[in-house]
Order: C-alpha cells, then structure tokens, then sequence
C-alpha cells in the first residue's frame, strides 16, 4: 500500500522547469531513497510536499488526503528536517524540543521519548551551541519525530558528517519504520549509504523520474541495459550520463 502518490507533480519557476510531471509511488513503512544530481528537482519536490512551495500543476496525496484541498492535515501527519536544522544555540537540546512540544500540544514525555531514540538523552542538558554537527543533527531528527508523524521527510540528513556520524543517522534512519511505524522518504548524495538503508529508490535527473523501485529491480534493469550492477553509485552514474546524453546533455 502506497502512503504517498503524486501525479504530474510539476514545478515551473519562470522558464526554468524544476519538476517535471512527476509520479511517484512511495510505500508505507518503507525507507524511499529519493536519488538526483544537483538541481535536479529533489529539494523541489520535498518542499511542494510540505507545503513551503506552490506545484505548477499536478497533485499529490499524503496519506489518503488530497493536495490542495486537505493541505493542513497533511502537514499535520509530516516531520521534517530540510537543510541543517536551525536551534537556539543558548538553550538546551532539551528545550529546543520543549518549544516544539509545546507548539504541537504534545505530551511532556514526548522529548524524552524522541531523546531516547536519537541517543541524545545524556545530552539533554547540555547547549546546542556546544553540541557536534552530528548531535546538531541527530537534534534535527528528534524535533522531526516529535508527535510519532506516520511520515518523515528528510533532506540530506547526513551533510557535513564524519562517518561516523554518517553510520549513526543510517542506522537510526534504517530503524524508524519498526520503532514508529512510519515512512521515511530520505534524499541523499551518499549513494553507498543508500543502498543500505533504503527499500526502495526513486531516481530523479532534470526534473524527470527515470527509474522508480526496489534495489533488486533497480539492479535488474541496469543489467538489462548493459550498466555495472557492481554498487548504486555505478548505476546511478551510469543512468545519469545516459539520459543526459539522451538530452544532448553539455557533459
């Protein structure tokens, strides 16, 4: 069962067109890696869906409800973590997600909760100021989590992060289906990150979707057509350059 479904998603900013007619299907409890070159329309996409960009044409349902006309309750059911996540630097990790709590008229155990689950809990007290860009992070995941949202969005979570902060977010973002019974749809350039925490991927190059499924049908239909199946990184790069080649791409 799809939880996400968009249909000629479109996003035209004068006449440059960022998102082209796109159609995804995006599984529930499943973790979507969500596949581009830069300016290829992944970011585009992630804000139509929340709201913080207006589609050109298409429509897209969350959840069972229907762009425009449910708007609000789907940002209801979204947690998300767009770019690096912002904090006041002079309070704590625990009351930067005490201000979110409040906002989303939440349990007072909820921060503690999503603290847990990011391994921030003996950190809690500690200023953001002084927290790693990994803490900071693994902050920005915890305010997403806040509320138990059935759906997470999260763009590039692993930016800037030494690999072991890269390792810590995989892992956690690999366990947030079973722990919250959620969908996770996750963009990232660390392609060798996402063939190990995504079921399915969807693969995006000027604004258009050119492969959208699972790993193994993925590696399938590049060795179909004649791509090194070796890792997602070579046949990614590979259906890249074909399509761009396609286009009569400027290499």
């Amino acid at each position: 069962m799809n939880i996400i479904e968009t249909q000629n998603l479109t996003k035209i900013y004068g006449d440059f067109t960022a998102v082209s007619n796109l159609n995804l299907h995006i599984r529930k409890e499943s973790v979507y890696g969500f596949l581009g070159p830069n300016g290829a329309g992944k970011s585009t996409t992630m804000k139509m869906m929340l709201g913080l960009t207006k589609p050109t044409q298409g429509t897209f349902q969350i959840d069972g409800k229907t762009y425009p006309a449910d708007r609000v309750q789907i940002l209801k059911e979204i947690g998300s973590f767009i770019e690096s996540p912002a904090f006041y630097g002079n309070l704590t990790g625990e009351e930067n997600l005490e201000i979110i709590r409040k906002i989303l008229g939440l349990p007072k155990d909820s921060v503690n909760q999503v603290l847990e689950t990011v391994d921030l809990a003996p950190f809690k007290k500690r200023l953001a100021k002084k927290y790693s860009l990994g803490m900071k992070q693994r902050l920005g995941l915890a305010g997403a989590l806040l509320g138990k949202p059935p759906i997470l969005i999260l763009d590039e979570p692993t930016n800037g992060l030494d690999p072991v902060g890269i390792h810590e977010i995989r892992t956690l973002i690999k366990s947030l289906p079973e722990q919250y019974n959620c969908t996770v749809l996750v963009s990232s350039h660390l392609l060798s990150e996402v063939e190990l925490m995504a079921d399915d991927v969807g693969i995006l190059n000027h604004g258009h979707l050119l492969f959208e499924g699972s790993m193994a049908q993925l590696r399938q239909k590049a060795e179909e057509e004649g791509f090194s199946t070796d890792n997602l990184e070579d046949i990614f790069l590979s259906m890249i350059d074909e399509d761009n080649r396609k286009r009569g791409a400027v290499k």
